[in-house]
């Protein structure tokens, strides 16, 4: 179950949030007992991009074994 405060991975492309598979971020609030989240995403230095809200269905829980990649996100 994801709570707020947990790192979350984007499982989907969205392009309307410039967010790409793989990329993380932070629940920062739960919408109806979790079919919703709002994220917090950060760059590397932890400067807050953006916060844009997804769809349950659109992220996952951080799994033990991932691995951090880094990508340059375009303005």
């Amino acid at each position: 179950m994801i709570k707020q405060h947990d790192q979350v991975v984007v499982t989907v492309d969205l392009p309307e949030h410039n967010l790409k598979t793989g990329d993380v971020g932070v629940v920062v609030h739960i919408y109806a007992d979790g079919e919703a989240y709002e994220l917090e995403i950060f760059a590397l230095d932890g400067r807050t991009l953006d916060v844009v809200t997804v769809e349950a269905s659109q992220v996952r829980p951080v799994k033990r074994d991932d691995v951090l990649h880094v990508r340059e996100r375009s303005v």
